[in-house]
């Protein structure tokens, strides 16, 4: 059977099916039934156009992703707006592709897939052997019909558009694997360290959030009211005169933590490991909260907790910063603190858990 007389038995199976299930085909006819006209080219090069646009976002994303500038600048350090652009070029780049594959398959659909006008009514009842055949006929006519087979362009574009997509989706999915983060564990870098470590030995003392990036104010116990609580920074005083390091204290996610005076003879029972991590009546948490990494802001006092605003998980002062409600399941990592001898709060070493929202690692 020659391909005109496949076609031609297709149609009419299409015509008898859709009469039979109370379908009326209005139209249903080749949108280029001469085949290779200057108007098919056309759309031909319009659609390829939209597949080569999702090639080219696509191979830029994985690009941008590979050797874009990503590490952390502040945004008053220098080269600051090459980091800056890192997330929007991803975005814009990707965005680019999924707009491109998404076009392409669209245009093709609308000028190359059969003109059809059907009118149905609907009904509730199982289909019939001749409706799955007739299924299947409109299946294969509209694959046919649009020249899968025969517009081989068409389907190397279509693998070229998805599979571009497809590797620019799956080097965002597993590019976190391709370096290995624990390696190193004592790299300054590494999840298990912050701002408070000091590979030097250098002393790094609490000060406190004002407001002004360049101002300093170290921390003394005799500031704090009883039930008082304070933000505080890493401080070195080789940092003093430089700017971007004092800026960068105040806006390193592992930075804050909250300095808190409870009322004296206040119960407190610690972790384990953790009795001499307090001076005194004060004690210092990570600010930052263990559910999703929200900022532990909110001081209920009365109580002796602390509570983040985002998923109103609440915090026991009287019990290391165990979670007491809501979803945060780990508790706030407390700072070793102490005084030295000129009289302010410095760290005696860096917090020895990670901060933040739980990963895989810690078991």
């Amino acid at each position: 059977m020659s391909d005109e007389e496949g076609w031609g038995r297709r149609r009419a199976i299409l015509r008898d099916a859709a009469e039979m299930d109370g379908v009326r085909l209005d139209t249903y006819a080749d949108r280029w039934p001469v085949p290779g006209t200057r108007a098919e080219r056309r759309a031909r090069n319009r659609t390829l156009a939209w597949f080569g646009l999702a090639v080219l976002g696509a191979l830029c994303f994985v690009a941008v992703y590979l050797f874009w500038p990503w590490r952390y600048v502040p945004p008053l350090g220098h080269d600051a707006t090459g980091y800056h652009l890192y997330t929007p070029l991803l975005g814009a780049t990707f965005g680019l592709a999924l707009l491109g594959l998404s076009f392409g398959i669209g245009t093709y659909a609308h000028k190359f897939l059969p003109k059809e006008h059907a009118i149905q009514e609907r009904h509730d009842e199982p289909s019939s052997q001749a409706d799955q055949d007739a299924t299947a006929a409109i299946l294969h006519d509209a694959r046919d019909s649009a020249g899968l087979t025969r517009r081989s362009w068409m389907a190397r574009a279509l693998g070229a558009g998805a599979g571009a997509v497809g590797l620019g989706a799956g080097i965002g999915a597993v590019g976190s694997f391709v370096k290995d983060p624990w390696d190193q564990p004592s790299s300054p870098q590494s999840l298990w360290h912050t701002a408070w470590a000091s590979p030097t030995g250098e002393a790094v003392y609490l000060r406190r959030v004002t407001g002004k990036p360049d101002e300093v104010q170290l921390v003394r116990p005799e500031e704090l009211a009883p039930g008082a609580v304070m933000v505080c920074v890493p401080f070195r005083e080789s940092e003093r005169d430089d700017p971007d390091k004092l800026h960068d204290a105040l806006r390193r996610a592992d930075s804050p933590v909250n300095l808190v005076r409870l009322v004296p003879g206040t119960p407190v029972t610690p972790r384990s490991g953790q009795e001499s991590f307090n001076w005194q009546d004060f004690y210092a948490y990570s600010r930052i909260c263990t559910h999703l990494g929200c900022p532990v802001g909110m001081d209920l006092a009365e109580e002796d907790r602390l509570m983040c605003p985002c998923h109103s998980s609440q915090f026991d002062l009287h019990a290391g910063a165990r979670p007491i409600f809501g979803p945060a399941v780990r508790p706030l990592p407390q700072l070793p603190i102490t005084v030295d001898e000129t009289g302010n709060f410095r760290a005696r070493g860096d917090f020895t858990e990670p901060i933040g929202p739980s990963f895989w690692e810690l078991g």
